[in-house]
């Protein structure tokens, strides 16, 4: 955190967390909702503007606390309306946030940290080492932002209706802020979102999955990638402390209790890699026992990486052999052509090196 960022940022705090500020103000505690609504649901960073709270409470937070949010650096609009923006924290770090607009809802993919520690073989993020975790603040800064610059829709109510924890990061290893952030993105004063519209994907770091299931159940995704440990471990060297099965046995206590609920199975078809149609059976008898849909990802091309996209008859045979053995599966439509589309991307090509750490053993 930038030194010179010595008044408490308001976007930290949840309404609880605004509450207790204001108690220490003097005021009386309901003023938080009144507070929250014109951070979140007004997006609104004049104190001066915010007429139903008094004068002198005005003032007083002008005075005492901010509103700070990440710079735009960057803004880029693909053909198909997919929007990229390129936000720059204090000290000189760099995240990206993408909304990605479809005909009856509007995605945000958010970051969760700068950079990520878990080294993922095929990932433009890994490229760039671990940096640190996003304040609260700085991950809700990204909706805060996006919904200010985001132009009305012309049918939704409001142009973001869906939010995603798949930007840079591993969200579940930065848990208390992101929840913190998850709680206000669910608060009816805020955002107002439904737990089934925001989505946290893991790569499966197997104690935080249960413990989001205890504190904030809302949708679970898992990056899986592979059929069986020894791929996995190659792909996803996260899979050496907590292999499939335990995986899997997190991802059933997940969705324990309530037969709507389902974990989405995020894979990356690389070519010759994982794409074959009987490494397709494996999964599908993977995920047999598991609530589940499939959500088949063509890799887009990291320079410097050795993996190639799946040819478009090898994404359509690994899919219909999914299917066949009775899971919903769906191929992902490459969105953001013509920007950087990829998750770090665009990042990586701006954050400065000697600004980039090593990566970081994880530790749970």
């Amino acid at each position: 955190m930038d030194a010179t960022c010595t008044k408490p940022n308001l976007l930290d705090l949840d309404r609880p967390g605004l509450a207790g500020l204001l108690t220490q103000l003097g005021e009386k505690p309901f003023r938080a909702d009144q507070l929250l609504q014109w951070l979140h649901a007004r997006g609104c960073d004049d104190f001066a503007a915010m007429t139903n709270l008094s004068k002198a409470l005005r003032e007083r937070l002008a005075q005492e606390t901010e509103i700070r949010v990440p710079e735009v650096t960057a803004d880029q609009q693909a053909a198909d309306g997919t929007r990229k923006w390129l936000l720059r924290l204090p000290g000189g770090s760099a995240i990206e946030t993408v909304y990605i607009p479809e005909t009856r809802r509007g995605t945000l993919c958010v970051s969760s940290q700068v950079g990520c520690q878990l080294n993922c073989s095929f990932c433009q993020t890994a490229q760039q080492g671990f940096n640190r975790n996003l304040s609260t603040g700085e991950i809700l800064g990204q909706m805060w932002t996006a919904s200010r610059l985001l132009p009305p829709h012309p049918v939704r109510e409001k142009p973001i209706t869906n939010v995603v924890f798949m930007g840079m990061g591993e969200p579940l290893l930065n848990f208390d802020n992101v929840v913190a952030a998850i709680r206000v993105l669910l608060d009816d004063l805020a955002y107002g979102l439904s737990k089934r519209r925001v989505t946290v994907s893991t790569a499966g770091v197997v104690p935080m999955i249960d413990r989001l299931r205890e504190e904030c159940p809302v949708a679970l995704a898992v990056s899986l990638h592979a059929p069986d440990d020894a791929l996995r471990d190659e792909l996803v060297p996260l899979n050496r402390r907590y292999p499939i099965a335990e995986l899997l046995d997190a991802c059933r206590r997940y969705v324990a209790g309530d037969d709507r609920r389902r974990v989405t199975f995020e894979y990356t078809l690389l070519a010759g890699v994982n794409d074959h149609p009987a490494q397709a059976k494996a999964l599908a008898k993977l995920l047999a026992r598991v609530p589940a849909k499939v959500n088949l990802i063509p890799y887009n091309p990291v320079a410097g990486l050795p993996y190639e996209t799946s040819p478009p008859e090898a994404v359509a045979k690994f899919r219909d052999e999914v299917l066949r053995h009775g899971l919903v599966a769906t191929v992902r439509k490459t969105r953001g052509d013509g920007i950087d589309g990829a998750c770090g991307q665009l990042a990586g090509k701006v954050l400065p090196r000697q600004r980039r750490s090593t990566h970081v053993p994880v530790v749970v």
